[in-house]
C-alpha cells in the first residue's frame, strides 16, 4: 500500500495537512508514530483493530511503529464522548488487563525482526512528572477549552459532575507525545482534542510540530458505532466461530465502513454483491487477520452449516443446574452468555430467544430442564443446559 492510499483509506483527516505529513515523510524518509490504547478491558476489540491496522501499514512502510499501553491513563479513565465519569482503575488491574494485548495483535503489527514495533507504557514519563510539572502542563490550556467539549456541556445542562482529574487527562495524553518526541499521533476521531492537546504540547515544550491522523469510527449510517460501551464489540479474544458470527449478525449499514476500515478489499467491488457475500468476505477477513488462513476457512463452513443449512454447531458449551425447571429469565442468564439478567429481559423480549428451536418470549415461563435443553442467544450464541 503506498503512502497516498495510507494517509486516505479509513482517514477522516490529518493535521495540519495531508501535504505537510507527505512532505516531512519524503524528507524525513522515516518518521515515528504512535497509538495510545488504554487499558480498561483484558481484551482489545475490532474498533482498536482499525487504528491497529493503520499502524501496521506505516509500519510496512518502513516507519517506526510505538504501541503504547497507557497503564498510567487508564488509571485516569478518557471522558471523551463519557456521559459520567469512567471508574478509576488501580494500577493492578490496568497491567492485568493488558497482560495479553500483545499476543492478540500479533499477527498485524511486528514485534520481531527488522523494524519491529514497540512496546512501551507510559507510566514510564507520567509517574514522574511532580507537581510543578503538571501545573505547568495545565497552564497551556484554559477551563473554557475544556468546557467547549460537547460531552462536557451535556453533563453540565443535565447538572451531572466533572470533576478535575477528567480535565487533567488529555494534558497527560498530550505528554506521551512530548516524552517519546514523535512526528504523529494516530487515533478515532473521537480523541481529536486529546491529539490536539498533544500537539499544542510539543509546540510549546519542544517547538516541533507533530501531525495528527484521526481515524473513521465504524459505525452506521445513523452514526451508532460499534464498541464496548455500545455493548456490542466484537473482542480480537474472541473464538473463530464466534468472531465471524458476531461480523455476520451486523447490521447490513456496517458493511461498507467495515470493508474500508477492517480490510484491503476494494470496496467498490464488493458494492455491487448481495449483502450476505458481501458480509461473508468482511468477516472472513477479520478472522484471517487475527487467526490465519486455516481458522477463517473453519468458521466460514461453521457457519454455512449451522446457519444456512439449520444444522446445529457441532460444539455447543453445555451448563449443568440442580432445578428441574427455571423461569427462562433465570435460564438465559444461567448460560452466562450475556452481560445481564436486563440484557436477557431486553433479548427475550426481542424474539431473540429461542429454546429447542423454539422462540419463546414470556421471561417468566417454566422451561423444563429434566432433559438437555439447547438455549440459542441471537442469532449466533448456542448453550446446552442440563441437569446436574
Amino acid at each position: 500500500m503506498d503512502i497516498e492510499k495510507v494517509l486516505t483509506r479509513g482517514v477522516a483527516q490529518v493535521l495540519p495537512s495531508k501535504e505537510g505529513l507527505k512532505k516531512l515523510i519524503e524528507t524525513k524518509k522515516k518518521i515515528t508514530l504512535y497509538q495510545g490504547f488504554d487499558p480498561s478491558s483484558p481484551s482489545l476489540h475490532i474498533g482498536h483493530l482499525i487504528g491497529i491496522r493503520k499502524l501496521a501499514q506505516f509500519q510496512a512502510l518502513g516507519h517506526k511503529v510505538i504501541f503504547l499501553i497507557g497503564d498510567f491513563t487508564g488509571m485516569i479513565g478518557d471522558p471523551s464522548d463519557k456521559s459520567a465519569a469512567r471508574k478509576k482503575l488501580s494500577k493492578k488491574e490496568v497491567l492485568e488487563n493488558a497482560k495479553g494485548w500483545k499476543k492478540q495483535i500479533e499477527k498485524i503489527l511486528r514485534f520481531d525482526g527488522p523494524n519491529a514495533a514497540e512496546v512501551r507504557y507510559n507510566s514510564e514519563w507520567l509517574s514522574k512528572l511532580s507537581s510543578q510539572e503538571v501545573i505547568e502542563l495545565a497552564s497551556n490550556f484554559t477551563v473554557q477549552q475544556m468546557e467547549e467539549r460537547d460531552f462536557f456541556q451535556d453533563r453540565l445542562k443535565e447538572d451531572k459532575p466533572i470533576y478535575l482529574h477528567e480535565f487533567l487527562y488529555p494534558l497527560l495524553q498530550g505528554y506521551d507525545s512530548v516524552s517519546m518526541g514523535v512526528d504523529l499521533e494516530v487515533g478515532g476521531n473521537d480523541q481529536l482534542f486529546n491529539m490536539l492537546s498533544g500537539r499544542t504540547l510539543m509546540k510549546a515544550l519542544k517547538g516541533k510540530e507533530k501531525y495528527v491522523l484521526t481515524m473513521k469510527l465504524l459505525t452506521d449510517t445513523t452514526g451508532k458505532k460499534m464498541g464496548k460501551t455500545e455493548g456490542n464489540a466484537i473482542n480480537l479474544t474472541d473464538e473463530p466461530d464466534d468472531m465471524y458470527g458476531k461480523v455476520m449478525s451486523f447490521p447490513d449499514s456496517f458493511i461498507e465502513p467495515g470493508l474500508e476500515l477492517l480490510t484491503d478489499l476494494e470496496v467498490s467491488e464488493l458494492a455491487n454483491r448481495k449483502p450476505l457475500d458481501a458480509k461473508k468476505a468482511l468477516a472472513f477477513e477479520i478472522v484471517k487477520q487475527i487467526y490465519g488462513q486455516s481458522e477463517a476457512e473453519k468458521a466460514k463452513k461453521e457457519f454455512e452449516r449451522v446457519f444456512q443449512k439449520k444444522d446445529l454447531p457441532s460444539e455447543i458449551p453445555v451448563v449443568s443446574v440442580k432445578e428441574e425447571s427455571l423461569p427462562l429469565l433465570d435460564l438465559v442468564f444461567t448460560t452466562k452468555g450475556i452481560a445481564s439478567r436486563s440484557e436477557a429481559k431486553r433479548l427475550i423480549a426481542q424474539s431473540a430467544i429461542e429454546v429447542d428451536g423454539k422462540i419463546l418470549t414470556d421471561p417468566n415461563e417454566e422451561v423444563k430442564v429434566s432433559e438437555d435443553v439447547v438455549i440459542r442467544i441471537g442469532k449466533t450464541r448456542f448453550f446446552k443446559v442440563k441437569r446436574k
